[in-house]
């Protein structure tokens, strides 16, 4: 999709019309920026379509237990994912008044359920949402994020969206039961080297047909994908070819109505402070982690598709840039205070502004299908953790596609990049894999005589990430446990 393929032409707007005159059109400016109610509302269902899979995957993702042994309701987190979506895609619709749709993060919910619930308890982690996106708002209100967005190299940049799409990719893979835990290997194929069970096979025949409706440029490929697998699996437990016991996140059959209240039993269990057995060094890491996962990618996304949009200019500045900048850092605390992770925008905003859409109506739009959701709940529970774990693999094989902006050549550059990818999946920390990529970074160019290329913020972040790496002799050294 081209910049020109997309760019309305001011002749576009119907003639005779008096929409201009309207307080909707004065508000969102939607004549001033070439576009028409009919664009906007078609923009926000089609950003909904594209992204409505979130309803599925980040339940999925925080399905684990917590340090205490407790597990989150399914029906609680997807009324919490849908709820912090409709609200921080209402706010950049009314507040921002840009094409931009936010939702849980991936990468934030992965941090979470990986390095974070496994040392707190659930109202602990969200209160680790709360603190990172607090931090986000004071970077944007005094300017910083925009400094250390342009302090650290662009090809760690991209190397960190592919080392968290490899990771993202990885609890697919293990959510659907593909990889296991080998007996003589780290991991293998299945249980026992081989795929067992038709929940795993569907999981599989989702995924290439993802993959295939992308290849032929389907607009939401991953819902229709969704769907599709869904509609099979209901048809397998229907006629009894499955065990339901199989099915990883239960069988999908509606219990009940299609339709039923909201449950917040989430909302607002958020617990800061407890974590004397934590450390106050590792929360402070969790945090850190917390701001890159969901740091890197809002930027670029919000410019990428501002630009597709035709609000930015060359140098990337857009109207309403510091609004929506703040919007998505507001997201991190509003996701926190619902019980459904950090919220940040999606670059799936981008296949709105492919249908036409300019302004943020079509972002109220796509809020108001997502508070819809909130009532429709048990249909969304049909859906196996098996096929949604699907979008899972299809989301971290398109977060991989950055790797064509990597010069592999220059080996200042590809060995940190390499590092920064690998490390994250096989260490199941975002942390682990974004350190490795900044010592080596700073320990590669210093060595080459290019010193002064690195930045004091780079210098900084090594020194702190060299802590990070040598914590536990550090503590064992000081007589800390």
């Amino acid at each position: 999709m081209t910049q020109q393929s997309v760019q309305p032409r001011p002749t576009d707007a119907p003639p005779g019309t008096n929409s201009s005159h309207s307080p909707l059109d004065r508000y969102f400016h939607i004549t001033p920026r070439h576009s028409t109610l009919a664009r906007e509302i078609r923009g926000g269902v089609t950003t909904f379509m594209a992204m409505a899979y979130i309803l599925l995957l980040n339940p999925l993702i925080l399905s684990g237990k917590d340090a205490a042994g407790n597990t989150l309701g399914q029906q609680a987190l997807i009324t919490a994912t849908a709820f912090a979506a409709a609200v921080t895609t209402l706010l950049m619709g009314f507040v921002g008044k840009v094409p931009l749709a936010l939702a849980a993060g991936l990468s934030v919910s992965g941090v979470l359920a990986s390095q974070v619930v496994p040392v707190m308890t659930w109202p602990q982690a969200m209160g680790m949402c709360v603190l990172y996106g607090v931090v986000i708002m004071l970077l944007v209100v005094t300017g910083l994020r925009e400094m250390i967005m342009n302090a650290i190299p662009l090809a760690l940049k991209h190397a960190i969206t592919m080392g968290i799409g490899l990771f993202v990719a990885l609890i697919g893979l293990v959510k659907a039961g593909f990889v296991h835990q080998g007996r003589a290997t780290p991991l293998s194929l299945g249980p026992n080297g081989e795929l067992t069970g038709w929940p795993v096979l569907l999981f599989a025949a989702t995924l290439l047909l993802i993959f295939m409706l992308q290849a032929r440029g389907v607009p939401g490929a991953i819902l229709v994908g969704i769907v599709g697998g869904t509609v099979v699996a209901v048809v397998l437990n229907a006629v009894g070819v499955v065990d339901p016991k199989q099915w990883a996140s239960g069988a999908p059959e509606l219990h009940g109505s299609a339709v039923s209240m909201p449950d917040f039993s989430l909302f607002g269990d958020v617990e800061f402070g407890g974590w004397g057995e934590v450390g106050a060094m590792t929360v402070g890491m969790i945090v850190f982690t917390l701001v890159l996962a969901g740091f890197f990618d809002a930027m670029a996304t919000i410019i990428g598709v501002g630009t597709e949009a035709g609000l930015a200019d060359a140098k990337g500045r857009m109207p309403g840039l510091s609004k929506a900048l703040f919007i998505d850092g507001a997201g991190g605390a509003i996701g926190g205070v619902a019980g459904a992770s950090g919220q940040t925008v999606f670059v799936e905003s981008a296949t709105g502004v492919g249908e036409g859409a300019r302004t943020g109506l079509s972002s109220v739009v796509t809020g108001l299908f997502f508070a819809a959701c909130l009532f429709f709940t048990p249909l969304t529970a049909i859906v196996p953790g098996e096929v949604a774990a699907a979008a899972l693999v299809v989301i971290g094989a398109m977060m991989m596609s950055n790797a064509r902006h990597v010069d592999w050549a220059d080996r200042a550059t590809a060995v940190p990049v390499f590092l920064t990818v690998v490390i994250m999946p096989f260490t199941y920390s975002i942390t682990a894999g974004v350190a490795a990529g900044v010592i080596s970074y700073v320990a590669i160019k210093a060595a080459q005589g290019r010193a002064r290329e690195i930045g004091a913020f780079m210098w900084a972040l090594t020194g702190i990430f060299l802590v990070y790496f040598a914590l536990s002799p550090i503590e064992s050294w000081l007589g800390v446990h």
